[in-house]
């Protein structure tokens, strides 16, 4: 392979992060060993990870539009089981507390244990005659009783590791908690079998720059900051960097069919305009980022050799994975309203992507799932809050999901003696649901050893 071609398919294979513009007030706050980052003269920095596009003003604007569609462009595969059907997976960051969001009210343990700030039974959404949801989660009931929210308890893994960082990474690939991965799950997944032709990325990952489960070779793009993503997208002009930035030139050189994806990402983002209405605050913005990508997909006829044209959804704009994060769930101390009101964020912002997949025609084809590093202990700390545990709830929600509670309930007579809950469900029987019942993958060989799926997809 030409040297420019090893070059540019390097440069594909990264994820690409988009961050926001430092104001200046934003630099003058830096300390010392953040100052350096203003100081890079080139607007394109590259790190082991992903690509971080910092500059000001017009050079950001040029770089968008110059780098083009041709570094995420998708394979141009013959099928694939997944067919058009995408995930969203919403991380509930920090690690939520299971015991007070899907609540064992029948179990007197409960009350001892959440003594100070266990949820009131008068407060309580039963969902049978052993649990019920906190308050905040009122606006998912109608999903439960027209049974597409499914809610799968006792979720974790063997040997759990308590520390944020090292959790999120087993979550994030898929190990052990004694094997250390490099790839995220999904990028191994998608390199076993890449997504089909009409989608411009693996994977799209609004309001953080951590790839997660795309992290180190998927072709996913980071919005951290989508709104001003989209004002740099819309005022950009298509100049060549040949003669702004030589460095790249040997990268722009090596393929011809150029277009733009990140521009086709969000220049159109508010065509057509969507009638549903969405929350307020980062985690609701974040949302109506996902659901605008989505509406500004069109259709795509791909002739396959020796059969007519088939209608591909998702062209050249749409993505197999869309990513969010919600932030604030790391609950020591405060942990009543802090958690109230996330998970009020959270019930909300799913209502709103429930509406806009309809009105958008696609909610048959989506599998909103949820996950977090851990969960938390079931006794109450000192601080009003509780400590880093183990097993919590995950909520799972499309059109094509049987509704109902699954999995290992809490078993608070039985704890370890650490004081946390036993595990009931393996986190990758989730993903194994994903990749086989849903996409109609390789589960065993992504995951590296077999899970059972889970019964959480009508048939």
């Amino acid at each position: 392979m030409h040297s420019r071609a090893r070059a540019a398919k390097r440069y594909r294979d990264l994820p690409t992060v988009f961050e926001p513009i430092p104001t200046r007030a934003e630099r003058n706050a830096w300390t010392p060993d953040q100052r350096h980052i203003s100081n890079t003269p080139d607007p394109v920095r590259v790190e082991p990870i992903a690509m971080q596009f910092r500059a000001s003003g017009y050079d950001i604007e040029v770089t968008l539009r110059a780098l083009g569609e041709n570094l995420f462009y998708p394979p141009n595969v013959k099928g694939w089981a997944g067919g058009a059907s995408w995930i969203n997976s919403s991380t509930l960051k920090g690690g939520n507390d299971g015991l007070n969001t899907v609540i064992p009210f029948a179990d007197p343990a409960y009350f001892v244990l959440r003594k100070n700030f266990g949820i009131k039974r008068e407060q309580m959404i039963q969902l049978d005659e052993r649990a019920a949801l906190h308050p905040a989660l009122e606006p998912l009931m109608p999903l439960w009783r027209s049974r597409q929210l499914a809610t799968v308890q006792g979720v974790s893994y063997a040997q759990p590791n308590l520390s944020h960082f090292r959790s999120i990474e087993i979550w994030d690939t898929a190990s052990r908690s004694d094997q250390y991965l490099r790839d995220g799950w999904l990028t191994r997944a998608f390199a076993m079998r890449p997504v089909p032709i009409g989608f411009a990325a693996d994977g799209v990952v609004i309001g953080s720059a951590e790839m997660g489960p795309l992290a180190n070779g998927a072709r996913a793009i980071a919005l951290v900051n989508p709104a001003q993503f989209v004002r740099a997208s819309r005022l950009a002009t298509p100049v060549s960097l040949h003669e702004r930035s030589p460095a790249l030139a040997p990268i722009l050189d090596v393929e011809n069919d150029i277009v733009k994806p990140a521009d086709r990402l969000c220049a159109t983002q508010g065509q057509p305009q969507l009638k549903t209405a969405f929350p307020g605050g980062a985690f609701g913005s974040s949302i109506k980022t996902a659901m605008q990508v989505l509406a500004a997909s069109d259709t795509l006829k791909i002739a396959g050799a020796g059969r007519a044209p088939l209608e591909q959804p998702l062209s050249g704009q749409g993505a197999a994975v869309i990513r969010l994060t919600l932030n604030g769930f790391d609950t020591h101390q405060n942990q009543p309203g802090q958690q109230a009101e996330l998970l009020k964020q959270f019930a909300e912002g799913m209502v709103a992507m429930q509406a806009a997949l309809v009105e958008l025609g696609r909610w048959n084809d989506t599998l909103v799932m949820t996950y977090a590093e851990f969960g938390r202990r079931p006794r109450e700390n000192q601080s009003n809050g509780t400590d880093h545990g183990t097993v919590a709830p995950h909520f799972v929600t499309g059109g094509r999901v049987q509704g109902g509670l699954f999995g290992v309930p809490p078993m608070l007579a039985r704890l370890e003696g650490n004081g946390n809950l036993p595990v009931g469900v393996d986190f990758r029987q989730l993903y194994a649901t994903v990749l086989g019942p849903w996409w109609g993958l390789d589960a065993p060989a992504t995951l590296q050893q077999r899970f059972e799926p889970l019964p959480l997809l009508r048939a």
